[in-house]
């Protein structure tokens, strides 16, 4: 049943952005047919080109690539469509970037195919995602946002939960099943974060705290 339901969803519509053709040619590779590939570039200039043609559901893109790379996307394209970041670096101040120009996940090269197409799948659908190895300076970033929070506007601990292990990057589904509640539930809680702080969309949360990051 499960796969009959698989086989009736529409393929996810993604952009690749990378100035190595091989690389864009193995992850085409490794998407499978949960995905559709409906156009490709090799700089930001490019790619926010193609991507107002195309209007994707998705983009995948390098950080660094000529024209800006994927900040330079990220900051032209986020509000319009999902922009996630696969990159080889690991570096802190790269995801942070990132997230705050408007990314809506990080992944790195070295994530296996059954991982990513799991990762992206979810990036469509307006999850956080970001690779196990980065998932904690993330947390790091919800953690000092929620004590701000504490500081300026409260958030219930109900709220804090949520936040955190949104932060982690979990579904809604799998955050109800950690708390007992149900996905909607999780929902309408990222709502009220979202409408305490001022802010329009979940990765803005995390826009937030690296604006106001300090401990």
């Amino acid at each position: 049943m499960t796969d009959a339901a698989t086989a009736r969803r529409p393929p996810v519509r993604v952009v690749l952005a990378d100035d190595h053709p091989i690389w864009r040619d193995g992850v085409r590779a490794d998407l499978g047919r949960g995905f559709e590939v409906v156009g490709e570039a090799g700089t930001a200039d490019e790619a926010i080109e193609v991507i107002g043609a195309q209007v994707p559901d998705l983009v995948v893109c390098d950080l660094k690539m000529p024209g800006g790379g994927g900040i330079a996307v990220a900051k032209a394209c986020g509000q319009d469509t999902r922009i996630v970041i696969l990159s080889v670096s690991e570096q802190e101040r790269d995801l942070l970037d990132a997230v705050a120009a408007g990314a809506v996940g990080y992944l790195t090269k070295s994530t296996p195919g059954e991982e990513l197409r799991d990762a992206l799948t979810r990036a469509a659908a307006g999850e956080p995602v970001f690779s196990p190895s980065l998932a904690m300076l993330v947390l790091g970033e919800f953690r000092r946002l929620t004590q701000q929070a504490t500081d300026t506007n409260p958030l219930t601990e109900r709220e804090r939960e949520v936040l955190q292990h949104v932060a982690r990057g979990y579904t809604y589904r799998q955050i109800g099943d950690q708390l007992h509640i149900a996905p909607k539930t999780v929902e309408n809680h990222v709502r009220n974060i979202l409408d305490k702080l001022h802010l329009n969309r979940r990765q803005e949360l995390i826009r937030y705290a690296v604006d106001h990051g300090l401990e």
